[in-house]
């Protein structure tokens, strides 16, 4: 069925595009009360789709305001929270850190994603270049994959030895529940996805130039190798799920809802309380009768296009 495929693809294409528009939206709007669907008309959506839609922004913004009470208890307790996202290629990890970190101050809750080792760091104590990113009092740092590269990609790809494999699983449960006795709270969370839908959401990054950068050879390659992931995956948990430090799996098939399930589920993991701020008055400006305001050279100014 050829004709049916391609039709189910463009209409796949269609919705991720439409999603795509979504993403610059939740990153751009601050009016709580604005009607995407004015800004975004698509007249092939259907009235329950529409209102899906707008449910799912009213959420996410209500979500994101108690965010930001999050984070003002964090700085006014000193708590010190580290969360790690792990999942397969496409699953949904960064758009979950977008949407926690859009609100925040990035003082405050900032994101830590390190590039593959260098020669020097593979010399190194395997955890050592994650210990840097660590938070100290009053911060919020969210790992956009973690030292957990060594269960998942680096068994699969082969980039450890066997040694180096099981060393990890001795040293990670130890490591992390040192973490816990320094004060730090630990939350890991897996996002799930389906067979059927990484293979969709590779194809749409095929197919759209904006998201082609994000598709790497290995990612390709993950893809061929989907079993082998799925076999490390289940070791990781069972070997790693520990009472200091559990695994949370979110399933992220509906990339939307996964969002929204993971930041609800994060808020409850902190008995967090807003934090009363003093009112802010605005100072009276101060003018000075010997100060004349220089005039910009217009060599220097961009010229205005728009």
């Amino acid at each position: 069925m050829p004709g049916a495929q391609s039709t189910d693809l463009n209409q796949r294409l269609q919705r991720d595009l439409t999603d795509s528009y979504d993403e610059e939206l939740e990153l751009e709007l601050d009016d709580r009360d604005l009607d995407a669907d004015t800004l975004l008309p698509a007249p092939t959506r259907s009235e329950q789709e529409k209102e899906a839609r707008r449910q799912y922004f009213h959420e996410l913004f209500r979500l994101q305001a108690e965010l930001v009470k999050l984070q003002d208890w964090v700085v006014h307790t000193g708590h010190k929270v580290v969360i790690l996202f792990e999942g397969r290629d496409a699953a949904g990890k960064g758009g979950v850190i977008k949407r926690i970190a859009q609100r925040l101050n990035p003082r405050v809750c900032r994101v830590a994603a390190l590039p593959a080792p260098n020669d020097r760091e593979r010399t190194q104590w395997y955890f050592q270049r994650y210990v840097s990113h660590l938070p100290a009092a009053g911060e919020i740092v969210l790992f956009d994959r973690s030292w957990y590269n060594r269960a998942g990609v680096e068994r699969v790809m082969g980039f450890c030895t066997d040694a180096q494999y099981e060393e990890f699983f001795q040293t990670v449960p130890e490591f992390e529940r040192m973490l816990v006795r320094s004060g730090i709270q630990l939350i890991k969370y897996w996002f799930s996805i389906s067979d059927e839908e990484q293979n969709a959401r590779f194809l749409s990054r095929i197919h759209d130039p904006l998201k082609q950068w994000k598709l790497s050879p290995m990612d390709l390659e993950s893809r061929r190798r989907w079993e082998e992931y799925t076999r490390a995956k289940e070791i990781m948990l069972e070997r790693t799920h520990i009472p200091e430090a559990r695994w949370w799996v979110v399933q992220g098939v509906d990339k939307k809802r996964a969002r929204l399930n993971c930041i609800h589920h994060l808020l409850q993991q902190m008995p967090y309380v807003e934090v009363e701020r003093p009112a802010i008055e605005l100072p009276q400006r101060e003018y000075h009768d010997d100060y004349v305001r220089r005039p910009v050279p217009p060599e220097i100014i961009v010229p205005e296009v728009f």
